[in-house]
């Protein structure tokens, strides 16, 4: 959906699942990460796309402090750099610097010194001083942090902008971009400031093959996770004893944490969009909303299935599912390079599913249900669960994209949202989760095969 999903760390989740999340992280696999010849080429291309100064700030580390926090780096700034450890910053400089005096490198690694005391409790990290610093990093020149202000004011009076991240009004929880902008603009007063973000996210919207093997390394095991709780559902479970499971299957496969708060919704609670309580009985005659996807390597997938509680949908479950499935088709099958997300045009696909949910099915008072289709249909993935795209424009091969109509209606305690992941290709479309049923009547024989196997 839409609004932001919040990672574990910013969700309402139930201790219960916190302490399974917890004893399961130490399994996470080893961090894959992209060539150093893939970051300096966005950084090219950034520096292209700007021609002026561009400086950012990775996560210091203290963002978070519950005890079960695990670093993880600012995004963009992993996007650029490739750097996952705390406390750097990166400083690119044009070339049209040199006939303006700079005689430095165009692209620098800021790096803090080594504390080896603190190395002790958390592992090894890198330094400037370190033996092929450049040649582990990629960048022409690795330096200590504390000479970057230095470079900053002399490249403020020579340049009238300067690029970092800027506070948005999305910004949530620690205000990373306001606390370094304002040292940017404390170092090098004279320039004007300009927000990055948005050529940041033109780049990340269109995934290279390496990111897009990293996303499908998410997706796998979320697939995986999806069939397991289709195959133990059944009446008496909580919502997060089926979610603990799906985590444990993610964590097994090497996913370092969740992609977003687990939604595991059931009765009422699947009509919830963003629930996250987790802590409700599991009832027959029900339907169970499960929105939960693995992060892999900081790549997320995002996947939806509904489900009958008893293993078969009712008259009236399934006639809201055959909505939902067919307004998802109809999106799919206008899907290709030129749609768009939003809008309401002829190339928008929120319209094309909104339109099917309109005019099939009534609700209890005959009423249409396109007023119980609240949210939007799509969003990016990558990086982020809700991935930047930059400045709104039609789909081109190589984003990856959710495709997630859904309908909720409160009044009959029934929510349905089918939501899986495509990637735009020249010529239409790849179904990512393709290996996961969309139908009915397959969910249901899922859950058959699992209630048989219960039984032996």
């Amino acid at each position: 959906m839409n609004k932001p999903k919040f990672k574990i760390r910013d969700g309402l989740i139930s201790l219960f699942l916190l302490g399974c999340l917890a004893a399961l992280a130490p399994l996470a696999a080893a961090w894959e990460r992209e060539p150093n010849s893939v970051f300096a080429e966005r950084r090219a291309k950034l520096e292209a796309a700007i021609n002026a100064p561009v400086v950012l700030f990775g996560y210091t580390g203290h963002e978070e402090a519950n005890p079960s926090y695990v670093f993880m780096q600012e995004e963009n700034f992993y996007y650029l750099t490739g750097h996952n450890e705390e406390g750097a910053a990166m400083l690119l400089v044009p070339q049209s610097a040199a006939p303006k005096g700079w005689t430095g490198p165009r692209e620098i690694l800021y790096l803090p010194p080594r504390d080896l005391a603190e190395e002790k409790w958390n592992g090894p990290r890198m330094g400037p001083d370190d033996p092929g610093i450049k040649e582990k990093t990629g960048f022409a020149d690795v330096e200590k942090f504390d000479k970057l202000r230095d470079a900053l004011a002399a490249l403020g009076k020579n340049f009238p902008e300067i690029y970092t991240e800027l506070p948005g009004p999305h910004d949530e929880g620690y205000p990373h971009a306001a606390n370094w902008s304002k040292w940017v603009k404390d170092a090098a007063p004279q320039a004007t400031l300009r927000d990055v973000a948005s050529d940041v996210g033109t780049l990340r919207a269109i995934k290279t093959p390496d990111e897009l093997a990293l996303i499908q390394k998410a997706i796998d095991p979320s697939i995986d996770a999806q069939l397991a709780a289709m195959k133990m559902m059944r009446s008496g479970l909580y919502e997060y004893q089926v979610a603990a499971k799906m985590v444990e299957i993610h964590a097994a496969a090497g996913c370092e944490t969740e992609a977003y708060a687990p939604i595991v919704g059931s009765g009422i609670n699947s009509t919830v969009l963003h629930y996250n309580k987790l802590d409700r009985q599991i009832d027959g005659g029900e339907v169970v909303l499960l929105d939960v996807a693995g992060q892999y390597s900081g790549y997320a997938a995002d996947i939806t299935r509904t489900i009958p509680v008893d293993g078969k949908f009712s008259p009236r479950q399934r006639e809201i599912y055959e909505i939902v499935l067919g307004a998802q088709n109809a999106a799919l099958a206008a899907l290709k390079p030129g749609m768009t997300i939003g809008g309401q045009g002829d190339t928008s696909l929120q319209k094309i599913a909104r339109d099917y949910i309109d005019s099939h099915g009534k609700d209890k008072e005959g009423h249409s249900l396109g007023k119980y289709y609240i949210h939007g249909l799509s969003h990016h993935v990558g990086l982020d669960v809700h991935d930047p795209s930059g400045p709104s424009r039609p789909l081109a091969p190589g984003m990856v994209i959710t495709i997630e109509p859904g309908i909720y209606i409160p009044e009959e305690n029934l929510g349905v949202r089918i939501e899986d992941d495509v990637l735009i290709t020249p010529t239409g479309y790849k179904l990512l989760t393709a290996r996961l049923p969309r139908s009915p009547d397959e969910i249901e024989k899922i859950m058959a095969g699992g209630k048989a196997e219960r039984e032996k």
